[in-house]
Order: structure tokens, then C-alpha cells, then sequence
């Protein structure tokens, strides 16, 4: 509940996150396996599955599997920089390999910094196209002296495969909650690491609850291809099951909360994530379908449409670090910031979990009196708590979800949630899983 964050769930995230950092992924290679592996030390049954190079899933096609080992570049003078075993992010992702002396003209084709930020090492790829290149800080670039340069890149494109997780938490129904998170960037804090890091701990959390009302399928996927590979295996089931659902990335920083739609806009997930949204934070950014940028766009895609939203703190594309080396696990991802992060999905999770459609058993208006309901001394406290009680138990007649009475008496749904099962205790509502049928 909304009644403060879980400190020592931030702590643990983030020494996974620090353990994670290192590692070079890609949506392709042993980065992802290796992130993978670390995962099921905290999730046991998270299955590892494979999906070879050329495989077309649906419009696109699985690409080549990428192996790095060592990169650098070697100065007139003799001094090596951008070396890929310091950071792993002066490495363009998925250059081809290349041993080469160059001119510094010709280097600087194949160089990338960011002059608005000039301490910054930017994050740059090239999946699709063949190329080589590195990424440096512009101060460092701006003193690069004339002469030949030495190039080395010792990698490799072959025919592998892309790797991915899924973890299915069985519930009482086949009804299943979908969460998605991605793990496909190198050493990034918000825009990588967040997210698996509060979806193992989620994921922990629900598989220690005594009971689940839905079923849990949950996914680490490189983006974007890794999802449609995803989807392209398992829409059917999706489709027939996924009844809310949540993409997960750029949720551990402290700046902000804030929530992109599904395309639908008005699915269960949306409806929930904006309710815990306004509750532990009323000012939350809340941004629109054109405002998209990260699995969702696939989960929510013409003809996929699943229910799926996406709860954040400082949304991709919207904090200056986004993409760089600046996003780190000091200044930005923070032991508070990811509490934060996996409580309001808890919280969203919690009140899917609960939601329920109350309906009065008695006709007309119940007396409150003989069950104990009514205070014996009337104050404001008293009134407000007894007008609520009223309230709720005016709107229960099994075709309004708790949810939706919450949201039209604008009070927390955990507030409601507990009265509501008082009023329950006394006999005086039942709940339904599914609107009553008045027919």
C-alpha cells in the first residue's frame, strides 16, 4: 500500500544493478545471456529460450549474434582511448570487426560525441547496416591531434541467435498480468538496468504471495526485436489471456513519475496506472500515445492490441543523461528512486490483484445501525468515514468495479478497498469477479 516505499527492495536493486552494470549487452550475444543467468540467481524458474539468426518473426528477422572482445583506438603518439574493456559504451553496438591505420579525416567519419554534452560518452548503435565506429567524449575529440590513427576492433556477426527470458507465476485463473522489461543496452543505469532490476524484485514478490487471483507472464527481451520475436511465438495465448499489463523501463531515478497510454487509452491498466499515479504523486507527467518509444509499440500495435501501459519515473528522451554515459547509478538511478519505481507497479499490481465488482444484499438502503456501523458520536471525522461507507454502498450494485467507484468518489482504492471489506465482514455486500449480469 501507499504508506511508504520499501527501502530495502531499492537497496537490493540496486546492488543488482551494480552487478549488471558491467556487462556488455546487445539484442544480440552473450551479454544478454549472461544478464539472464544473474536474473534466474533471483528467479529460479525463469526459463532462458533462443531464437536463431534468420527466423522471420512476423515482419522482421532475427539478425546475426554479436561477439566483441576487444576495442580501442591508438593515437600518433601511441596512447590507446575509447578502449571498449573501460566502457563498454565507446563501442558503436554491433561494429564489424576491423584492424586498420586511418587518417584522422577518415577516423572522424566513424566517431560520435555530443557538443551539447561534452563530458558525455553517447550511447550510438548500428544493427542493421554493417559499420564500425566509436563513441567519445567531445572534449576528448576536440583535442585529437593530426596524424594516423590505429583502429582496432576484434568482433565478429555470425549466425547465432537472440536470447531471451519468461517467467509464468500460475494464479487461480488463466487471466494473466503481463510485464515486460528489457535488457539489451550496455552500461546505462534508467534507461537499462531500472527496469529488470524492479521487475526481478516484482517478480520475487508475487511468487512469495499466498495466493494470486491471475496468472503472471513475465518477460526480459531485447527491445523491439525481442518483443516482436515474443509476440510472434505467443499472440495467440496473449491475445486469449492478457487482461492488463505493464512495459517496464526507466523506472529508478528520484525527478519524476509519470505514464504513457496503451493506444486503446481506456484499458484496465490504464485506468489503474493513472488511479496509484495520482495517489503517490498528484503531480505526475502523464503523456500521450505519440509519445511512445519502447515495447509498447509493439504490445499495442494494429491488430496486437494488448492492454498494455507503461508506469515510469523519467521517461526516455525526457532527462539530459538519457543514452549517455551520464546515466549512471550514482546521480541518476538511486537506491530511493527504484523503491519508488517498484512501488507504484506494486501498488498498480496490488489493486488488479483486488479489484472486485461489490454488490449490496439487501434491497434498499441497508440499516447500518444494528450491524455496528454507525458512530455513536458525531464529529466531521465520523461524518466524512460514515458518508463514504454510504457512498460506496450506494454505487455496489455489482456493475461498477471498486476501482471505478474509487475514481468517481475520488478516494485511494486501498482506503475503499478496506472498507469495502468491512462492510463484507458484516454481510452487508458480496463481491463478483466479473460486472453482475442484470439480464
Amino acid at each position: 500500500m501507499i504508506d511508504g516505499l520499501p527501502l530495502d527492495i531499492g537497496r537490493q536493486a540496486h546492488q543488482l544493478a551494480k552487478q549488471l552494470w558491467p556487462i556488455n549487452r546487445s539484442i544480440t550475444g552473450n551479454g544478454v545471456r549472461e544478464t539472464l543467468k544473474i536474473l534466474r540467481g533471483h528467479l529460479p524458474d525463469l526459463k532462458i529460450l533462443e531464437v536463431p539468426s534468420g527466423q522471420k518473426v512476423f515482419d522482421w528477422e532475427i539478425p546475426k549474434e554479436w561477439s566483441v572482445r576487444e576495442a580501442w583506438i591508438e593515437a600518433p603518439d601511441g596512447r590507446r582511448f575509447c578502449d571498449f574493456n573501460t566502457n563498454n559504451l565507446h563501442l558503436v553496438g554491433y561494429s564489424v570487426g576491423i584492424d586498420a591505420t586511418v587518417t584522422k579525416n577518415e577516423l572522424d567519419k566513424h566517431l560520435f560525441s555530443l557538443s551539447e554534452k561534452p563530458k558525455a560518452i553517447p550511447y550510438i548503435t548500428s544493427y542493421y547496416e554493417e559499420f564500425w565506429g566509436f563513441c567519445i567524449t567531445d572534449e576528448e575529440r576536440q583535442v585529437l591531434q593530426d596524424g594516423n590513427y590505429r583502429v582496432y576492433i576484434d568482433a565478429e556477426l555470425f549466425e547465432g541467435s537472440l536470447t531471451y527470458g519468461e517467467l509464468i507465476i500460475e494464479g487461480e485463473s488463466d487471466e494473466e498480468v503481463f510485464l515486460s522489461t528489457y535488457v539489451c543496452h550496455p552500461s546505462m543505469a534508467n534507461n537499462e538496468l531500472s527496469g529488470p532490476c524492479v521487475v526481478t524484485f516484482l517478480a520475487k514478490w508475487l511468487i512469495n504471495l499466498r495466493s494470486l487471483k491471475h496468472t503472471y507472464r513475465i518477460v526480459f527481451v531485447p527491445e523491439t526485436i525481442g518483443s516482436i520475436a515474443y509476440l510472434s511465438k505467443n499472440l495467440d495465448a496473449m491475445r486469449a489471456n492478457v487482461v492488463a499489463g505493464f512495459n517496464v523501463t526507466c523506472i529508478g531515478d528520484e525527478r519524476a513519475y509519470s505514464y504513457i497510454p496503451s493506444r486503446n487509452g481506456e484499458t484496465v491498466s490504464d485506468k489503474v496506472a493513472k488511479h496509484v499515479l495520482r495517489f503517490i504523486d498528484p503531480d505526475f507527467v502523464q503523456y500521450s500515445w505519440a509519445d511512445r518509444g519502447s515495447d509498447e509499440r509493439q504490445y499495442c500495435a494494429p491488430h496486437v492490441d494488448l492492454p498494455i501501459a507503461s508506469i515510469l519515473r523519467s521517461k526516455f528522451l525526457s532527462y539530459d543523461e538519457y543514452h549517455t554515459s551520464l546515466d549512471d547509478l550514482e546521480t541518476v538511478v538511486t537506491e530511493k528512486g527504484l523503491a519508488g519505481g517498484f512501488e507504484a507497479i506494486r501498488c498498480a499490481l496490488e489493486v488488479i490483484e483486488n479489484n472486485v465488482y461489490p454488490n449490496v444484499t439487501v434491497l434498499c438502503e441497508p440499516q447500518m445501525g444494528r450491524r455496528g456501523l454507525y458512530p455513536n458520536i458525531s464529529d466531521q471525522t465520523n461524518y466524512k468515514n460514515t458518508n463514504l461507507m454510504m457512498n460506496l454502498v450506494s454505487h455496489s450494485d455489482g456493475q461498477m468495479s471498486l476501482l471505478e467507484i474509487a475514481d468517481k468518489l475520488d478516494v485511494s482504492f486501498w482506503e475503499l478497498y478496506d472498507l469495502a471489506n468491512n462492510l463484507a465482514n458484516v454481510g452487508v455486500l458480496d463481491f463478483g469477479q466479473t460486472p453482475r449480469d442484470v439480464s
